[in-house]
């Protein structure tokens, strides 16, 4: 695909000016916001209808909406979203954060058909991927939070409601954070919601198990309202009669029903003024008692009553996709129920497993996804392609709904959806994989029993960086805070990495000459005269025949080999090895191109598996042109690793 045209750009944010004002190290406004160009990679059209643009104006996706995927740092696409006429559109943003709570998170994976078990000594099985580290220093944690708010407030409608989710670890800070950002006044409600519950200790004293999370909802400014509050129950509450009092001095003294004059009891007063109650007297829903002879009115049966901020009637998290903290579907669907309305546009720039999309696009509403983590944004895309697929089947089934006048229903459905990324987030290797290669690459010496580095390297402590982002100054602050908990430790560190921050070697040159032991040295893979051309490691295989019959082309996967998995599965530590009997054990998902362009992949036809249980069919007869065509085929495997195959036929 050719570069876009579009040159990085700087956009002005407002300033945040609400009170009280929460205050940290390294606290500042965030006054600008870079914006860079964006990437078209996929396209996911089932009905073919949708005229995908390179770079996702929103005045020009208006009329022709597709639903937007994008695989990038949240902050750097919020600005794309700002430089890109999305400045004061959205009007519902749900955002699941990271809660700093030191503990990375990983995602369970099970070959298809295959049980692998977890070895000791061993940090992360084949089963386990690290989907993103949850471990910052609490000012660094609280300016990322605070930045990314000022940048949701300005992408948010005069009468958008955003609602964010957190757990009691930083509950009061981002509470006061937002109080800053939103205003106190526009701060709604605190919804009380299930998370894992789990016996905790600390330092060995058992303490009382943390059951619920809170989710702060908050109104951009005082013209939003909420559009539905009812909960529908699971079966219908009975009519029944209640006394007519209650506690107080106000409203009527006494009311008059069927000649006799009725007094409440001493400190109550009786609801209703004279005229409604004679309506309901009218209506048959007043009586006196039988047997006390006290006024009471008549309680409708009901099948719904309204939501208070109790929300633990319904889970907060589920294990559909084997994603972390993957927030449950019913909670989204209540939150998105209650606080939007059909065609709505809904964004989540933390979109993990998906739910959040998958909620509006299931309920007609349209809707915005972004994620760093390239498993991430895999899980959201093939959970997408299902619900859609399903949905235009349905709709083909069903065949076209029409209005009175004759004119096609509008469903509130978009059957599609685009893959933009920004910046360039290809080299999204896993923690565990980046480890392994490092260690054969420079020579690393394993340290099973150390916790936080990585191996020895000529006498050095070694630690690897993991390879989706540039050595920063935080990483090297973490290993800062590692070694001063062992004061003993008198070696130096080589730190490996894929690229660094322009500030780190400024920053070791000092650090350095005021540290006689610890001292820091940095292997950058990629530029290091000894250790360059560091990413040629083995690549995905596949064996497959793909030929021409008339209009139709028959494509067969004979074969298939991911290394990283073979590698994982028989590691040199393992006594037993594990055999695979079916290469489509390895394959979580297969997309084809009919015509592929060499630049956009437009997914024609996806095999997503329906069950973990289930094989990807591995064997396809698609419709293709008359004339030559170019026939893309993207296999992805269980790990997250993709290879595309081209062939003209």
């Amino acid at each position: 695909m050719a570069e876009s045209k579009m040159v990085e750009k700087k956009i002005k944010v407002g300033e945040a000016t609400g009170r009280p004002l929460l205050r940290w190290v390294g606290k500042k406004p965030l006054e600008y916001i870079k914006s860079f160009p964006a990437q078209l990679v996929e396209i996911f059209d089932p009905t073919g209808k949708k005229k995908p643009l390179e770079i996702p104006d929103f005045d020009s996706l208006d009329d022709n909406w597709q639903n937007l995927l994008f695989h990038g740092d949240n902050k750097e696409v919020l600005g794309f979203l700002l430089a890109n006429g999305f400045r004061g559109k959205i009007d519902l943003i749900y955002i699941d954060p990271p809660f700093n709570t030191g503990v990375d998170y990983v995602r369970h994976v099970e070959l298809r058909g295959i049980k692998t078990e977890k070895l000791d000594g061993q940090d992360y099985s084949l089963q386990e991927q690290i989907m993103y580290y949850n471990s910052f220093q609490d000012h660094l944690f609280l300016q990322s939070l605070y930045e990314r708010a000022i940048l949701l407030k300005e992408l948010l409608k005069e009468s958008g409601i955003i609602a964010v989710r957190i757990d009691y670890h930083f509950s009061h800070y981002l509470k006061v954070i937002l109080d800053e950002i939103f205003g106190k006044d526009n701060f709604q409600n605190e919804l009380v919601v299930n998370r894992i519950k789990k016996n905790v200790t600390d330092k060995g004293r058992r303490t009382i198990p943390h059951a619920t999370d809170s989710v702060f909802v908050y109104f951009k400014n005082s013209t939003t309202q909420y559009f539905d509050i009812l909960k529908k129950l699971g079966k219908t509450k009975p009519g029944y009669w209640h006394n007519m009092e209650s506690a107080g001095f106000s409203g009527p003294r006494s009311l008059k029903y069927n000649g006799k004059e009725y007094f409440p009891s001493p400190g109550s007063h009786l609801k209703y003024p004279q005229e409604l109650f004679d309506e309901m007297v009218a209506r048959g829903r007043i009586r006196a008692n039988p047997k006390s002879d006290v006024l009471e009115y008549w309680v409708e049966d009901k099948d719904a009553v309204a939501l208070d901020s109790n929300w633990t009637d319904i889970p907060g998290y589920t294990f559909t996709t084997d994603y972390p903290t993957e927030n449950a579907e019913k909670l989204l669907e209540r939150i998105i129920k209650v606080m939007s309305k059909p065609d709505f546009l809904v964004l989540d720039c933390y979109v993990g497993s998906g739910t959040t999309c998958a909620m509006a696009q299931k309920l007609g509403r349209r809707w915005i996804g972004v994620d760093i983590n390239k498993g991430a944004i895999q899980t959201t895309s093939k959970r997408l392609q299902r619900i859609i697929s399903e949905q235009s089947t349905h709709k083909k089934k069903n065949g076209e709904q029409k209005e009175p006048d004759g004119k096609e229903k509008e469903d509130n459905l978009c059957y599609s959806f685009v893959h933009y990324k920004i910046n360039d987030y290809d080299l999204q290797i896993l923690r565990t994989d980046a480890i392994q290669l490092a260690i054969q690459q420079l020579g690393i010496q394993k340290i099973k029993t150390d916790s936080f580095f990585d191996g020895s390297y000529g006498g050095n402590l070694a630690k690897v960086i993991d390879f989706n982002h540039p050595l920063t100054l935080l990483d090297i602050q973490m290993i800062q805070d590692e070694l001063k908990k062992r004061p003993d430790e008198n070696r130096n560190v080589t730190i490996a990495c894929l690229g660094k921050e322009l500030a780190v070697d400024t920053w070791l040159d000092e650090y350095n000459k005021k540290h006689p032991v610890n001292k820091m040295e940095v292997i950058e893979l990629r530029t290091d005269k000894k250790y360059g051309k560091f990413l040629i490691h083995k690549p995905l295989e596949v064996k497959l025949d793909i030929k021409r019959k008339e209009e139709t082309a028959i494509i067969e996967i004979k074969d298939f080999i991911s290394p990283a998995i073979i590698d994982r599965l028989n590691d040199e530590d393992k006594i037993v090895k594990v055999k695979i009997d079916d290469f489509r054990s390895m394959i979580d998902v297969i997309l084809i191109d009919a015509n592929f362009n060499g630049k956009v992949f437009n997914i024609t036809h996806s095999d997503v598996p329906k069950k973990k249980s289930e094989f990807v069919e591995a064997k396809y007869e698609i419709s293709i042109n008359k004339s030559k065509t170019t026939i893309g085929i993207k296999i992805i495997d269980m790990l997250g690793g993709e290879i595309l195959i081209t062939k003209e036929i």
